[in-house]
């Protein structure tokens, strides 16, 4: 087997910060080292240990050549198995079961990179998933985190992320120049429901919830064949949907916040762990 020479995983994370800061003074203030510093392990990572150019000036930007950016990928995932090994050899206390409760609405936008970065960072830990309404969630008693939808003024926990509610239809429907508006939403006990059948009383417009549908996925399915218009958060509007407002006669929708509640009763390093990477995963 050939023999290469070994590079510091503190020369990795130096460069990984010049690629993101664009130069080696933030570099150095992001990493804690002198601008001189940065630029001698740049030196060395380019002459001694790899014998290619890796970053070009650009006026008073850093960029990286095309061997810059074949490292910038490998770096990346290097300095993660790194952190992935201590999270999970170096704390073994990371091992156990989480509840979450969420509702189905943010399971299919959001959930899915949130838990793949969380499983990648603590393997061991266990998340088992409750889908119900918001109302329904905060019931309960035995999750240790839950997601929920408030109203501005009635907000509970930390706020993850605040959108505003729009309608929304096929792209080729016309949905909204029906009388009644057929619309397919999560039942009357939806907060969404709610504040949309509000504002058409408000307005004075007909409608009729002609389809009362359990998830997110079946109000998709049926918009998507052009029998109803719904509203939603904009977040979770499909890009091949069309968005609706005063131009089509409809009145606008309020905003919402998206709020983290944590189960004061069952604190833990697991629970506030998977917490942190909610509110990342939430950010706009």
């Amino acid at each position: 087997m050939s023999s290469y020479p070994s590079i510091d995983t503190d020369i990795l994370r130096t460069f990984v910060a010049i690629a993101e800061e664009g130069g080696f003074t933030k570099a150095g203030e992001k990493v804690n080292r002198t601008q001189s510093a940065v630029s001698m392990q740049m030196k060395r990572l380019e002459e001694d240990v790899l014998q290619r150019q890796l970053f070009e000036r650009d006026g008073r930007q850093m960029r990286l050549t095309a061997e810059g950016q074949v490292l910038l990928g490998y770096a990346r995932r290097i300095l993660k198995l790194q952190s992935e090994v201590f999270n999970t050899l170096r704390e073994p206390h990371m091992v156990g079961l989480v509840r979450i409760g969420v509702p189905d609405d943010y399971v299919m936008r959001f959930l899915p990179g949130i838990l793949s970065r969380f499983a990648q960072s603590y393997p061991l830990i266990q998340i088992e998933v409750n889908c119900e309404s918001s109302t329904q969630l905060l019931l309960r008693q035995d999750l240790d985190l839950t997601i929920v939808t408030r109203k501005p003024g009635d907000e509970i926990g930390q706020l993850l992320r605040q959108e505003r509610l729009v309608w929304a239809e096929a792209q080729n429907a016309a949905i909204h120049e029906q009388n009644p508006l057929p619309l397919a939403m999560d039942g009357m006990a939806c907060f969404c429901t709610q504040w949309a059948c509000n504002a058409l009383d408000a307005r004075g417009r007909d409608y009729r919830l002609a389809y009362n549908c359990p998830s997110l996925s079946t109000i998709m399915a049926v918009v998507n064949v052009g029998l109803a218009m719904t509203a939603q958060l904009e977040s979770l509007v499909p890009q091949d949907w069309r968005i609706l407002g005063e131009a089509e006669g409809l009145p606008q929708l309020p905003l919402l916040n998206i709020m983290l509640v944590r189960n004061a009763n069952k604190p833990s390093p697991i629970t506030e762990c998977l917490a942190e990477h909610i509110v990342d995963g939430f950010k706009p």
